[in-house]
Formats: C-alpha cells, structure tokens, sequence
C-alpha cells in the first residue's frame, strides 16, 4: 500500500517578475515500510521536493496523498498539524538545542502534540529512543559533551518520538566521518526493518544511497528513473 503519492507535481518560485520552475511535474509513489534514497545534485529540485514531502511547502500545482490524505489543498497550519503527527526529520546539521540534554532535545517535539501523554510517560518514552540508538549512558549530556555521531543518534531519537510513519534524513551523513556515517545509515536500516518506518535519505552520496532499497534519481526538476537495488546476500 502506498504511504505517499505524487501526481504531477510542479513547484514554481515567483521572483519579482521572474518565474523559476523547479519541479516540472513530478509523479511519484512510495510503499509503506520502503527505504529509498532521492539522489540528485546541487539544483535537482530534491530539496524543493524533500520540503513538499515533508509538509514544509506546497506545490503550485499537482496532487500530494500522504497516508491517504490530499496534502496539497491544506494550509499551513493543517500542514504543521499533519506534520508533528506523521513525519520525523533528520538533517545534517542535528539541531540540537544547545543548552539542553539529549532527553531534553528528543522530548522537545512531544511538548507539542502528546497532550495524552503524563510527563512520566514522555520521559520514559524519549529514554527509550536514547537507549535504541546507543546513548542510554548519554541522557544527561549536553550537545557540546557529545561527539558529532552522537548529536546524530539524539537527532535520530528525536526525529522518532512522536512514532511517525514517515522519516525523513536530508543529508543525514554530511557532518560526520565515514565509519560514523556507516553506522548512522545501519541504523536506519534497522529501524526502517524493526519499526516498518518508511525512510527517505536525500542524498548527492552514492555511498548513503546504496543502503536503500531503492534509489530515486531527479535531475532539473524531472524524476530521471528508479532502480530497485539487490538485497545484501543475492546474487550479483
């Protein structure tokens, strides 16, 4: 079944008298649980289209169906509504409030929109998530006590703790060294395993979109194609 559907969409910015199109009509599905990296270069339109996926923005024209919903008719604030309740981010920046810890940052978003839940509970919850991506012995640091991986993993559990259906990693791996990154992207694929999470990494790195299941190439505003990638183990 299918989490989100685009169909045509077409994203133009109006400068002064200028008009620049960045999406040009952008068709496109992706299943509940599927892991799948949106590749594209600087000026692809991958932002433009990571941004209306993730409710940020709106097309100007085209339909949007995330989970069953037309997005693309809301406004901003039934967009930020749909957002804090199906999606989770990830960038390459972390985000991270400075002066508050790792349990701090990863409750942040519950403030927000767990009104169900008890503060206990909310705790709990967010130690949890720390405890998942590795930083049970972390709750109490401050980013500036924490290394670049591990303001990361906090972004991480921060990005889950409102159980979304729906993850999105812009490039999550941009900050960090390389055996760092590695294990950042095996941890997404074990959520994306464990959790059914669907998962998009937006991403220019070859090397990031070889852990999906699929890879999404888009160039000048268009989707150029799909490849679906081998599972690890089958045959070449």
């Amino acid at each position: 079944m299918e989490l989100i559907e685009l169909r045509d969409i077409h994203k133009t910015y109006y400068l002064g008298e200028v008009d620049l199109p960045v999406l040009k009509g952008v068709s496109l599905n992706v299943s509940r649980g599927e892991l799948v990296a949106l590749m594209g270069v600087s000026g692809s339109g991958k932002s433009t289209l990571m941004n209306i996926l993730g409710c940020l923005d709106h097309p100007t024209s085209g339909e949007y169906f995330l989970d069953s919903q037309e997005v693309s008719p809301l406004t901003a604030r039934e967009r930020a509504r749909l957002r804090n309740r199906t999606i989770g981010f990830v960038f390459q920046s972390f985000n991270l409030l400075p002066r508050t810890t790792a349990l701090e940052n990863v409750l942040m978003p519950l403030t927000y929109t767990r009104e169900d839940l008890s503060e206990q509970q909310m705790k709990q919850r967010a130690a949890e998530l720390l405890r998942k991506v590795g930083l049970a012995d972390r709750i109490d640091h401050l980013p500036s006590q924490l290394s670049g991986g591990e303001q990361q993993r906090v972004a991480v559990a921060r990005s889950l703790v409102n159980q979304p259906r729906l993850l999105l990693a812009d490039e999550p791996t941009g900050n960090l060294d390389s055996r760092t990154s590695e294990e950042l992207l095996q941890m997404f694929q074990q959520i994306n395993s464990a959790e059914g999470i669907t998962i998009i990494l937006v991403t220019h790195d070859p090397g990031v979109a070889k852990h999906a299941q699929r890879v999404i190439h888009i160039k000048d505003g268009l989707i150029e194609n799909g490849t679906r990638q081998p599972k690890p183990g089958d045959a070449a």
